[in-house]
């Protein structure tokens, strides 16, 4: 088995150490405008008092990590990507994950942000590799991997493997770290296909082991069409911290998926004495007190 790897990021005035010896690093996903008509229209607007709300609340609520989309139909993505990272940035000291498939937006963020991000994503598409990795390496950042290539997604988890190891090997042959490759199973709606979850927690279980690379997944997704999404998310990724995931990409306001993170850490002997899962419930028992009051 492949030794766990740490991958370091940070901002201006924070390091952030994302491991399996550490406690579940959650990375917030609401700053992207896709799917979320209030965010899109204020944006398309010129308006960046959502983006500053969802950051602020967002780190409150107990993400470490936030993730940041500004793929606004028809704008100017480059220039739009900057305004939204330097909203955020202003905001909160966390790190941040730079969200764009566009490689022009991505290396205008990356010229404009302190410390070392996190790109999301690379894939094992020819065209991406070429694009975003060489941008990764100027800049020092370190990279999702999308296990994905030019023939689509792997239906197996075997396959998924061969995608990431393709991607690591791409990586490192540029100079970068195996460390700052973060690898992706990718999480597709277990409404369209009802054997997605267990492809994608045999996935990490296999990249673990074989690279010991650090694991995220916009794990709401594999929710997306199903009623009560929140159980399904909750469990889901429970057992994705289990089988080896370091970093979901989430939504930190639902206190189920929060509140299965802290459990998933409590029960892997993350948590000394239990001490943040004791915090976390005095803070949601004041927070039912005073919405009672």
């Amino acid at each position: 088995m492949a030794k766990n790897l740490t991958t370091v990021v940070s901002s201006a005035t924070r390091t952030l150490e994302i491991s399996r010896d550490k406690l579940t690093v959650i990375i917030g996903e609401r700053i992207n405008p896709t799917g979320r008509k209030k965010m899109l229209a204020a944006l398309q607007a010129g308006d960046f008092k959502v983006v500053r709300t969802d950051a602020l609340t967002q780190v409150a609520a107990g993400a470490a990590m936030l993730d940041v989309n500004a793929g606004v139909p028809g704008a100017d993505e480059p220039a739009l990507l900057k305004q939204v990272l330097q909203t955020v940035m202003d905001v909160t000291d966390v790190p941040l994950c730079i969200d764009t498939a566009d490689p022009q937006a991505l290396a205008a963020a990356l010229g404009l942000y302190k410390g070392k991000a996190l790109v999301n994503s690379c894939n094992g598409e020819e065209r991406s590799l070429s694009a975003v990795l060489p941008v990764v390496k100027e800049y020092g950042a370190a990279v999702i991997g999308l296990c994905m290539d030019d023939d689509g997604i792997p239906e197996t988890p075997e396959k998924r493997l061969a995608v990431a190891g393709k991607i690591i090997e791409r990586a490192g042959k540029m100079g970068i770290p195996v460390e700052d490759i973060v690898i992706d199973p990718l999480a597709l709606t277990m409404g369209a296909d009802s054997h997605a979850g267990r492809v994608a927690l045999q996935t990490i279980e296999l990249v673990v082991k074989e690279f010991g690379v650090n694991i995220t997944m916009g794990a709401s997704n594999i929710s997306f069409g199903m009623p009560d999404r929140a159980y399904i998310n909750s469990a889901f990724i429970a057992m994705a911290i289990y089988a080896g995931m370091t970093c979901p990409i989430t939504n930190p306001l639902v206190t189920e998926v929060v509140t299965a993170v802290l459990a998933a850490d409590l029960s892997l002997g993350r948590d000394d004495y239990g001490m943040r899962w004791i915090k976390a419930y005095r803070k949601r028992q004041k927070a039912l007190k005073e919405a009672a009051s």
